[in-house]
């Protein structure tokens, strides 16, 4: 019964320390005017999206196949026997692409949040630079899918007034980064937003 005891206290001791870290944003220590790259865990969060993908694909593609081989009546035999071999190259192309891109993407997504707002640049063959004044700031959500929340990252969602860049999202951000930069952003009680 002690031990129970003493291993829920443990327990306790733990999520409270998890609770502070998460509870006390401090939004001026994230406006520090330098440029910053994403979490490193976002390249293996994307990397599980991608193969996710593909064996969907994959999986629904092969039964395409499968019925098409068996469907077709004068299909030659040379043909019969590229094709399996044809998706199987356009499988293992995909499953590398997964692995390999998100690496790629990493190296060239930065942002800066400075007293402003925040300044995004993305993209790795064509580049975009997006601006976010913290006066078109109308309102922003962090969110968590399953995989992100495993790994402790988050998605900042950014609305904006007007319709070009209406929403900014910026995912692969740690969590609490991301609630930091959220809570910098928000127009402050003498300030309203447009």
């Amino acid at each position: 019964m002690n031990q129970a005891v003493c291993g829920n206290r443990d327990q306790g001791k733990r999520d409270s320390r998890r609770i502070a870290v998460v509870d006390e944003p401090n939004p001026s220590a994230v406006a520090d005017g330098q440029d910053h790259a994403l979490d490193p865990r976002s390249i293996h969060v994307q990397r599980i999206g991608g193969w996710i993908f593909t064996a969907v694909l994959a999986a629904g593609s092969s039964a395409g196949l499968a019925v098409f081989l068996l469907t077709a009546d004068d299909l030659p035999g040379v043909l019969r026997a590229l094709l399996p071999l044809l998706w199987l190259a356009a499988g293992a192309a995909l499953a590398w692409h997964a692995y390999r891109w998100p690496v790629r993407e990493y190296r060239h997504i930065r942002y800066r949040v400075d007293a402003e707002g925040i300044e995004i640049r993305k993209g790795v063959y064509w580049r975009v630079v997006i601006n976010v004044p913290r006066s078109r700031v109308q309102h922003t959500d962090v969110s968590q899918g399953p995989i992100e929340r495993r790994y402790g990252l988050g998605t900042l969602v950014i609305y904006t007034a007007g319709t070009d860049h209406a929403k900014v999202e910026l995912g692969g951000l740690e969590h609490g980064a991301a609630l930091r930069i959220r809570e910098h952003l928000l127009p402050s009680g003498d300030a309203d937003a447009v």
